[in-house]
């Protein structure tokens, strides 16, 4: 059974063979996401990979270059790893030495200057607590808060209440987009972004068939949403970071908001963070992580996403797996039950959107088998996955790279074809994928939408409604 929810696999040494890679596509994976945050040296070898395999498997694939952005992190630690005992103190200073059990470096001097007394510092994504009890000019003195505390090199600073500025693109990410290009990524992920500032930026520096994810990962980009929401391509719910800076319980209502902020507005939207965090080192999930991954699919989310579960898990096989087996039972349950789960679209400022809305009351039709549409820049792709049709949705593009990123879009099946230049050509090429498709018999009907004039398309603004075998 097909699932219309997208899965994204981040890369990483626990899946970097060919085998694993091959194996993660063909189990559901549609994306893969690199994290610039970390090494990238076997990168170009693990993107050749994935570029042959997209070819044996048939199916489009999407890579995602996840920026690092702003994130604090701590610096180098000996034989990367210290323990530090409950109620120790612990330094965070300026030196660049390798950190200890007693020190590591904090790279950031402004947030040395800024730092209060009794402040909390959270590293490792919340994993362990400090408290601060004592600053200088070049350090902060801290007592841990936490059991068991097990650093490791690079592993992320985080204190309540305390925000920086950022709305300058950092020079990593500038050097880390030139070779997101270069390796061929159809999407770049912005980390730490406050409003939409950072997504115009990062508009100059890429090609119209590359598209911009916005990361929601603090209070003030949730301030700024509606901005960041108009000119971004997609939003990631980022969760980890995010829980850290709005506080845990508030998250919930956070993911479900956005979720259905963006269906409204037609943008794509993605829930990641430790959906199955269990299985980095366990052979099942928890019953909670199950319905974690449910849930996001019951409140509309196109895509979720796997992180350290398949970059650095014991089994990331297994973890595909069970999301996808996941995504497959919920869609089931929506497809039976599709009163609870109506999409709601706004149309009154874009009448394209009403367009996209018949297309959608067509596919309604039991008689109706399939979708079709030219999509040239991923456009009307995105607005025909933005209604939930209940049919499958077959996109056309003529760019390899448009094509790639619209298969990361929900329900959306991508093909690359050679551009229709007229009424013949594109019906030509439907019956051509029509043919092949054996789920589509003689006298099914299909819906075909387009942008005319063929080519140089401004919007979506045509229907064709197709008996198969005329």
């Amino acid at each position: 059974m097909e699932k219309k929810a997208k899965i994204i696999a981040t890369i990483g040494p626990a899946i970097s063979s060919s085998s694993k890679i091959k194996k993660l596509i063909t189990l559901g994976v549609d994306a893969f996401r690199i994290n610039f945050s970390h090494e990238t040296k076997e990168l170009r070898k693990i993107v050749n990979i994935i570029r042959k395999l997209e070819k044996k498997t048939n199916k489009k694939i999407s890579l995602i270059a996840d920026l690092q952005g702003i994130k604090l992190r701590i610096g180098k630690i000996k034989n990367n790893l210290a323990f530090v005992k409950k109620n120790q103190k612990f330094i965070f200073d300026l030196s660049k030495k390798e950190g200890n059990s007693l020190r590591v470096n904090l790279p950031y001097p402004i947030i040395i200057k800024k730092i209060k007394k009794n402040n909390i510092v959270l590293l490792d994504d919340g994993k362990f607590a400090f408290k601060v009890i004592k600053k200088s000019i070049n350090s902060i003195t801290t007592k841990c808060l936490s059991q068991n505390c097990k650093l490791k090199s690079n592993k992320s600073f985080h204190v309540s209440k305390l925000s920086l500025p950022f709305n300058n693109l950092t020079a990593k990410d500038k050097k880390d987009i030139k070779i997101a290009k270069t390796i061929g990524c159809n999407w770049i992920a912005l980390s730490y972004l406050q409003n939409s500032k950072l997504i115009h930026q990062t508009r100059k520096l890429i090609t119209k068939d590359i598209g911009i994810i916005s990361k929601i990962e603090n209070r003030v980009a949730l301030n700024n949403i509606d901005e960041i929401i108009k000119a971004t391509d997609a939003v990631m719910i980022a969760r980890g970071d995010l829980a850290l800076d709005v506080g845990h319980s508030e998250v919930p209502k956070i993911q479900l908001s956005l979720i259905k902020k963006c269906n409204r507005f037609s943008k794509s939207v993605i829930v990641a963070t430790q959906m199955l965090e269990s299985m980095i080192e366990n052979f099942t999930p928890t019953r909670a992580e199950i319905n974690d991954i449910a849930t996001a699919i019951f409140q509309g989310a196109d895509t979720v996403m796997l992180s350290a579960e398949t970059a650095v898990g014991k089994y990331p096989i297994q973890s595909v797996k069970t999301m996808f087996k996941t995504i497959i039972s919920t869609e089931k349950y929506k497809r039976d039950h599709i009163e609870d789960f109506k999409n709601s679209i706004e149309t009154k400022t874009d009448p394209i959107k009403s367009i996209v809305l018949s297309v959608k009351d067509l596919a309604y039709n039991p008689s109706v088998k399939a979708i079709i549409a030219f999509s040239n820049s991923g456009k009307t792709a995105k607005l025909v996955s933005a209604v939930r049709p209940s049919v499958k949705i077959i996109t056309i593009s003529p760019n390899i790279n448009i094509s790639r990123q619209m298969s990361l879009l929900w329900g959306v099946q991508s093909i690359k074809s050679k551009d229709a230049r007229g009424w013949k050509d594109m019906m030509n090429i439907s019956k051509q994928i029509i043919k092949k498709d054996k789920s589509i018999k003689k006298n099914d009907y299909v819906v075909i939408t387009a942008g005319l004039p063929f080519g140089n398309a401004a919007m979506t603004n045509m229907i064709r409604l197709y008996k198969v075998g005329t």
